[in-house]
């Protein structure tokens, strides 16, 4: 027999003002004057007016056996469904039957796209519309899907953790950049802050207060009408009135989502305690990167020379390489003055020439001012190298300064890791308290 409302034109256009009238009657929560779907002439008993029929009765406090017999035998699953989903979004979950959570909401698979129908039970199962014991359920049926302890990672802790910063510069060397982006000091660094970061967000998630009476739960941020369109979705998809916008996706892709900043913390606790022995994993690694000894030697870029730098102090041999280099790249080659030179001879010449001819003043005159010129080139050429090696030796100041400068960062960087490591430990142990204690019932 079919299950489909929409299997004929006339019957699509009466289910979907059904839907919507059947929709705005639970959503108001009266309680009573449900509208009945329409008959079909190939399909007298579908699943869904005996479906109806009980939740009016059930929301009237009344016996509804006869006609949820009637429907669990069309379709019991999608009568389970339709009750759990309408009871919901009239406020009354935790008026359904115990069985009707297993019947509708099936077993879970990592191989399987979990359903619109499975979505909306978990979510409203988070948000307490079933009580403690509803929560409970989703939590055992998600139990159930064995996910490895190692499973990727990478991906839960940056659904956690999105945004991380690229590089985290710790107090002892930010006047040394250069050390902070070399990778045996940056992983313990960028381990601890991470850890702090997802001993934080899930702080955040399980100090979420959750409400478990079944009327309609009060969700922080606002997020209330969301939650409850969700379910009116999966319902207006189970009557055959619309189909969801997005097609079902995988388990690990929906506990994802609700472990990113900004989900429902309902859905995030859940899903914390899932991943919980993944996250407890990672952070394990975390805190075994933090633990790394700094390393006995480091070689840094100074003044665009390398130089190997120790405990007690920077290497004779790198540093004198370096300071060799500057010598001999801050004294460029120019070569000998040999035009101040020419010009002073020139000018001797001239003058010789001026006392044995009859123009005497005027060579005289000439040879002066080829005097002037060799001096200043010789005296100009002097000041350059000067100049040039004034800066040697500031350079070479500058290098020996900046080199003892990062040994005592080097030193302030491992003593800041021992409070590193303590840190990251206690991180780790509130961390695993946390995850243990997993999400509250209420």
């Amino acid at each position: 027999m079919s299950t489909d409302l929409t299997a004929s034109p006339r019957i699509g256009t009466e289910s979907h003002r059904y839907a919507e009238a059947l929709l705005t009657s639970l959503t108001a929560g009266t309680g009573a004057g449900l509208p009945m779907p329409p008959e079909a002439s190939d399909a007298p008993e579908h699943w869904l007016r005996p479906a109806v029929q009980a939740l009016e009765m059930i929301l009237r406090g009344e016996d509804a056996l006869e006609p949820l017999g009637r429907a669990a035998q069309l379709d019991g699953r999608r009568t389970a469904l339709f009750l759990c989903l309408a009871l919901a979004v009239a406020g009354q979950g935790e008026q359904i039957h115990a069985s009707w959570l297993g019947i509708a909401f099936g077993e879970l698979s990592l191989n399987q796209p979990v359903t619109h129908g499975q979505r909306a039970l978990w979510l409203a199962a988070a948000r307490g519309a079933y009580g403690p014991a509803g929560k409970i359920f989703v939590l055992r049926r998600l139990d159930a899907v064995a996910i490895p302890a190692h499973t990727e990672p990478e991906r839960w802790l940056s659904a956690l953790t999105p945004h991380e910063p690229a590089m985290v510069v710790p107090p002892s060397l930010v006047d040394f950049p250069e050390l902070a982006e070399l990778p045996e000091l940056a992983e313990p660094v960028e381990a601890a802050a991470q850890l702090a970061h997802l001993r934080g967000r899930c702080t955040e998630i399980t100090s979420t207060r959750q409400n478990g009476s079944g009327r309609k739960p009060a969700t922080p941020e606002g997020r209330s009408a969301e939650a409850e369109e969700k379910l009116l979705v999966a319902l207006r998809h189970l009557i055959g009135a619309a189909e969801p916008e997005t097609p079902p996706g995988p388990l690990i892709d929906h506990l994802l989502a609700d472990l990113r900043p900004g989900s429902d913390l309902h859905l995030a606790g859940i899903a914390l305690h899932v991943a919980a022995p993944i996250v407890r994993s990672a952070a394990e690694t975390l805190v075994t990167t933090t633990q790394a000894e700094p390393p006995e030697s480091v070689t840094m870029p100074i003044l665009g020379h390398s130089v190997v730098l120790r405990p007690e102090g920077p290497d004779p041999e790198s540093l004198a390489a370096a300071e060799e280099r500057i010598s001999v790249e801050g004294v460029p080659d120019r070569g000998r003055p040999w035009m101040g030179y020419a010009l002073l001879v020139f000018g001797v010449a001239v003058l010789a020439t001026a006392f044995a001819t009859s123009a005497t003043l005027p060579l005289a005159g000439l040879a002066l001012a080829l005097f002037a010129a060799g001096g200043y080139g010789l005296w100009h050429r002097r000041r350059r190298e000067r100049a040039d090696a004034e800066y040697v030796t500031a350079q070479l100041s500058e290098l020996r300064e900046l080199a003892e400068g990062a040994v005592w960062a080097l030193h302030e960087y491992a003593r800041e890791n021992e409070k590193r490591v303590q840190d990251a430990a206690a991180d780790l142990a509130e961390l695993t308290r946390l995850l243990r204690r997993g999400p509250r019932a209420r």
